[in-house]
């Protein structure tokens, strides 16, 4: 992992994102009030159980969640002065693709399985910068070389059907790299793929990611991964970012009682012979129901009464420029504070 990038310009700002989906008369809040930054050259990693409003979080930054039944019902998506929220659709375009990229989760479904690989990189070439079909085909066949695609001129004559699961993530990734974006949104880069191949695509990405200084939202429930690219962390939970610090400070002392939670439950080489996985107690709860007080509270073993009365904040702790939404950190207010913070160990 690269040092963590210096310059504190954010080129992406959410603020207050809210993205709901409506059916049969209920509305599921997939992200409800996301706050995050990122900075040009920095990866940073967003981390949580299935279904806590990561993906939802990234399609929102496209403006690809499907409507209906979704929409984005509030918020702001700053990115280089312009919030995308507000983009006409037309200018929208423009920016998927060119200045936004993103690696989706299953390559097999990204791509076309009618067009050959290089026809589909050589599209974006053509949208975005108007190259002629021999132009583009040519262009395609320099980006799988970048990529470390073997024999890269017959790969691009080849179907996805025809190439390996390594191989077809490589295409998606020189797809979404085609025209150096500045930000990469890379959704599970490496599921369902074997170990050797993960770290080879990880290795490819951070190098790309170098060369070219664009910044890098990764989201993954691999912690092993986070640990291994991301500079920062943002740990998410039924829709809201509960934590968010640099990546070493994260593993090192967790504050928050899920991210203590998730941090258990990886297996450990030191852990006895036989001796049973972590787990986190309870159910994530029912994003179509309000609740009053914490969302985690429910699971929490520092659960205190104001927990379940009032919504903490995602309020900063610490110098590193960490922040946390928990009131075992930030007290409970004049009415009552709250005890000292236990030590919260991974």
């Amino acid at each position: 992992m690269t040092k963590t990038p210096t310059n504190g310009r954010s080129l992406l700002s959410l603020r207050d994102l809210r993205t709901s989906f409506f059916t049969k008369g209920r509305e599921v809040r997939a992200a409800d009030g996301v706050n995050l930054d990122i900075r040009s050259g920095e990866v940073v990693g967003l981390v949580g159980e299935s279904g806590c409003g990561k993906s939802a979080t990234a399609l929102s930054i496209l403006r690809l969640i499907p409507n209906p039944p979704g929409r984005i019902v509030g918020g702001e998506i700053r990115f280089q002065n312009h919030d995308l929220a507000q983009l006409p659709e037309r200018e929208m375009r423009n920016i998927r693709g060119n200045k936004i990229s993103m690696i989706f989760q299953e390559p097999m479904t990204a791509l076309n399985p009618v067009f050959t690989v290089g026809n589909q990189i050589g599209e974006v070439f053509r949208v975005h910068r108007g190259m002629s079909r021999r132009e583009a085909f040519e262009a395609s066949v320099a980006m799988l070389e970048k990529v470390r695609m073997p024999e890269p001129a017959k790969r691009a004559r080849e179907y996805p059907h025809q190439l390996s699961g390594g191989m077809r993530q490589r295409v998606v990734i020189a797809m979404a790299l085609a025209c150096e974006p500045d930000l990469l949104i890379a959704d599970e880069p490496t599921t369902a793929l074997d170990v050797t191949v993960q770290a080879q695509i990880l290795a490819l990405m951070d190098q790309l990611r170098r060369e070219r200084n664009c910044a890098v939202l990764l989201i993954t429930h691999d912690l092993g991964v986070v640990a291994e690219v991301c500079h920062r962390v943002a740990v998410m939970y039924a829709g809201q970012i509960v934590e968010e610090a640099p990546v070493a400070e994260i593993f090192a002392a967790p504050r928050h009682p899920y991210t203590e939670g998730l941090l258990r439950c990886v297996p450990r080489v030191d852990r006895p012979t036989g001796g049973a996985l972590a787990v986190i107690p309870g159910t994530v709860p029912d994003p179509s129901e309000k609740s009053l007080g914490c969302r985690f509270a429910p699971r929490c073993p520092h659960r205190m009464p104001h927990c379940t009365e009032h919504e903490p904040e995602l309020l900063p702790i610490g110098e590193s420029g960490g922040r946390v939404r928990c009131f075992l950190h930030h007290g409970v207010g004049e009415e009552g504070g709250a005890p000292n913070p236990p030590t919260l160990s991974p």
